[in-house]
């Protein structure tokens, strides 16, 4: 994403003008608009003419529209993004107040003016306009006859590929018909690493598997790269990194990211970060209760008492219709991080802020134990009873 202006006042109203240059920044973009928004982007219109004869023709006409937004709609495999809403200023094709789809497109600027800029849509516009942030892991998580190429962004994890072999089982002395159908499910998996993972910006490959389907797939890939003299695949063994996982379904590789070789390879990207944050998490929920608080009003009430160390919190809920509730939200990040709180912020098409949403969306590792709240909950369920 390329910031090209930024105009805030004092009350933090303004607007910002941004670029978006990768299919991701089609999520940001996504993140930060907010019904009843002002937009405005070059979009197209067709607009109905009529000649002197009196004859009726219809155009497309290449024009720029300033819209107050009433829908937004996104795509998250396509990463494409759809804003719907009312024209807000005079155009020579588009009355006011008609109604028009803005289809947000790459490398095309847009003017996004709010009334209000809250600290957590300025932070996300810092994050995807830093260039560090990129998709430099990809994962192939698998099982005999199942795989799941993946592309683990700091913001999301996409599925590239999904590669499925029926595999007939091992009968007694015939193995024949079972090795066939692994050569051809290593080779489709192959070449979906090949025709989706950008060597050139992926710093790490997991290769995440129970048992020895890893190693196996390892040794035959690069055995027919030596073969057929691919140089991408050769060149690039050493960003191959073997993981245990459970399965070869997607939310395994929550697994291989927790994998302490993958951590220290990975230690600067946020998607180990959080994977490691929430881990933490249930690991406070399970020896220390006092510790380990989700829900809305229970993290508030920690906080209250200035005992939140870090604070897991979704991005979905950023997206709430409802401003009051959006600015609670904003709030409570606020002021964790005003009482020298960490503030891991989940992608909700994360893995990690998928398990995040399940737990209300909302979580936090205390400093020290809050018993208050454990015994006003013990004394209320008592009362109830």
């Amino acid at each position: 994403m390329k910031l090209v202006r930024k105009d805030l006042e004092k009350d933090n109203a303004g607007q910002v003008t941004l670029i978006p240059e990768e299919p991701e920044d089609m999520w940001h973009t996504y993140n930060l608009l907010q019904v009843g928004d002002s937009l405005r982007a070059s979009t197209i219109r067709k607009v109905q003419t009529e000649s002197s004869t009196g004859s009726v023709g219809s155009n497309r006409i290449r024009t720029t529209l300033t819209l107050c937004v009433e829908t937004i709609d996104f795509d998250s495999q396509a990463c494409q993004l759809r804003v719907k809403g009312t024209n807000i200023q005079e155009n020579e094709y588009v009355k006011m107040g008609a109604y028009h789809t803005i289809e947000l497109e790459p490398n095309r600027q847009f003017t996004l003016a709010k009334k209000q800029w809250d600290s957590v849509v300025l932070e996300r516009i810092e994050q995807a306009c830093d260039p560090a942030w990129s998709a430099d892991v990809a994962a192939v998580v698998m099982q005999e006859g199942l795989a799941h190429v993946c592309l683990v962004t700091p913001s999301m994890t996409l599925t590239r590929a999904k590669v499925e072999v029926n595999i007939p089982r091992k009968r007694k002395g015939n193995c024949s018909q079972h090795d066939r159908a692994l050569e051809r499910f290593y080779e489709q998996v192959v070449q979906a690493i090949q025709r989706h993972i950008n060597f050139e910006v992926v710093k790490c490959v997991l290769v995440a598997s129970p048992g020895f389907v890893r190693e196996q797939f390892c040794d035959y890939m690069f055995q027919q790269a030596v073969k057929t003299d691919n140089k991408l695949l050769l060149e690039n063994r050493s960003k191959f990194l073997q993981v245990h996982s459970s399965s070869g379904h997607k939310y395994a590789l929550k697994e291989a990211l927790c994998d302490p070789a993958v951590t220290s390879r990975l230690s600067d990207t946020k998607a180990a970060g959080e994977v490691k944050a929430l881990d933490d998490f249930y690991k406070m929920l399970q020896h220390e209760p006092d510790r380990a608080f989700y829900g809305l009003k229970h993290v508030e009430k920690a906080n209250e008492a200035m005992a939140i160390d870090t604070l897991l919190i979704s991005d979905e809920l950023f997206r709430h219709q409802d401003v009051a509730t959006r600015a609670r939200y904003v709030k409570l990040v606020d002021s964790v991080r005003e009482n020298m709180g960490t503030v891991r912020i989940f992608s909700s098409l994360h893995v990690s802020g998928e398990q995040l949403g399940q737990l209300t969306g909302v979580a936090a590792i205390l400093r020290f134990p809050v018993a208050e709240l454990s015994d006003q909950e013990d004394e209320s369920s008592s009362e109830e009873d």
